[in-house]
């Protein structure tokens, strides 16, 4: 089963194309002198900083101590500034915790350490401000879902969003000042995301879009579009290992086990099982306002659900949980707003409770999205407690957008 995202809400994400101009800075930082070997730059974030010593947890997840002695540049940009002439000259007191920085070593430095030649960082407080307001702008004029069909010589895009009632088609024109990205075939993170041809995108993507506007009469004029091809499985558990982060999963349409490695950024999820039978029920046309949804709904009333705010991974930016308001906690699962109101399936997802990987057990039934893969892949989101979706067609689309992410580069933590 195959789709390409919440948006956890995302988990909507995820994690903007300008949210830091770091990555674009390697082309522009000045060129080592012909006489000497290529220096080494890598781009993370500030984990510690001791003495003249600054540690920096790169984006491959790689830990590096690096000396700043008081001859190296230091300087700091605004996020999604992409002209470096705009830094300005810092110090290495100014440096804090949390800090993005592009490090450029030394390469006439000591053997056995690293020493800084250059470093250009970008404010944590900054980029915490500049995420929130994207994530609200990804969430107010933003949509998602998988693709359904691509015009690239007219540069149109229809995306069907929601599953079972609450699904539909919305059509996304892109232009030539349309910025399109693709994921990184191992990842949902928006700030990993590449430049990509409209013609890249292909039927059963995943895909996220904003626009200057809502989304008016099932059309969305795009400036921003993420999308990538992922994969979707729906099966049982075979086995767990903990020590290796991995589970072999029985998937239902292949009927082969295929293996599931789990990462410290997936986003694991248990429906309990009131939930899950109203999901089912809403997935197979029934009513949303009855049976189990409606009692449900009736105990959650107007109390937040966790998570209600910007999940992780979600969506673009805030994720199917940004919606929690009048939503219901973790007793009614939906609340209100989905068992009397017919509230989004995304939504309701983003407030289930989160799960470990030892907390499943051999013979639970599993859904998730992860990377390509025939045997072997990475789980992005996973989703326990869905024996009664199984039976529900629609349910295969039930996790398109709420494991995406855009509108914030989540792997600035």
């Amino acid at each position: 089963m195959k789709i390409k995202f919440p948006v956890s809400t995302v988990r909507m994400a995820i994690v903007a194309a300008t949210l830091t101009a770091l990555p674009m800075l390697y082309a522009q930082a000045p060129a080592a002198p012909a006489a000497t070997a290529a220096p080494t730059r890598f781009l993370g974030t500030v984990t510690a900083i001791s003495g003249t010593t600054v540690t920096v947890k790169t984006d491959a997840g790689e830990i590096h101590a690096v000396d700043v002695p008081t001859t190296a540049v230091l300087k700091r940009i605004s996020p999604g500034e992409k002209d470096l002439s705009k830094a300005a000259v810092i110090q290495f007191t100014d440096l804090e915790t949390g800090d993005r920085v592009l490090v450029r070593l030394d390469p006439n430095a000591p053997a056995g350490g690293m020493e800084a030649l250059q470093v250009i960082a970008v404010k944590a407080a900054d980029l915490a401000q500049k995420q929130q307001l994207e994530r609200e702008e990804w969430q107010k004029n933003g949509v998602g879902g998988l693709v359904k069909s691509v015009d690239a010589g007219a540069g149109v895009i229809v995306v069907t969003t929601g599953s079972g009632a609450t699904a539909k088609a919305i059509t996304i024109h892109t232009d030539g000042s349309t910025v399109l990205k693709r994921y990184a075939p191992a990842s949902v993170r928006f700030d990993l995301a590449q430049p990509g041809p409209i013609t890249a995108i292909q039927p059963g993507d995943q895909l996220r879009a904003r626009g200057e506007k809502p989304v008016d009469d099932g059309e969305l004029t795009a400036a921003e579009v993420v999308s990538g091809g992922f994969r979707n499985i729906s099966g049982t558990v075979v086995s767990v290992d903990s020590a290796g982060s991995t589970l072999v999963v029985k998937d239902l349409t292949t009927k082969k086990p295929v293996t599931i490695h789990i990462t410290a950024e997936v986003q694991m999820h248990r429906l309990p099982e009131r939930m899950a039978q109203f999901l089912a029920m809403r997935l197979k046309g029934g009513s949303a306002g009855g049976g189990a949804g409606a009692a449900a709904g009736q105990r959650g009333g107007n109390a937040g659900g966790p998570g209600g705010g910007a999940g992780p991974g979600a969506g673009p930016g805030a994720g199917p949980g940004a919606a929690g308001g009048r939503a219901g906690g973790q007793g009614g699962g939906f609340g209100g707003g989905a068992g009397a109101m017919g509230g989004d399936p995304q939504q309701m997802l983003s407030r289930t409770p989160v799960i470990q990987l030892a907390d499943l057990q051999k013979g639970d039934a599993v859904m998730l999205v992860s990377t390509q893969g025939t045997t072997d892949v990475t789980a992005i989101t996973l989703l326990a407690g869905v024996e009664p979706l199984l039976e529900a067609p629609a349910a295969s689309n039930l996790l398109s957008n709420w494991s995406m992410s855009s509108g914030a580069p989540e792997g600035v933590q």
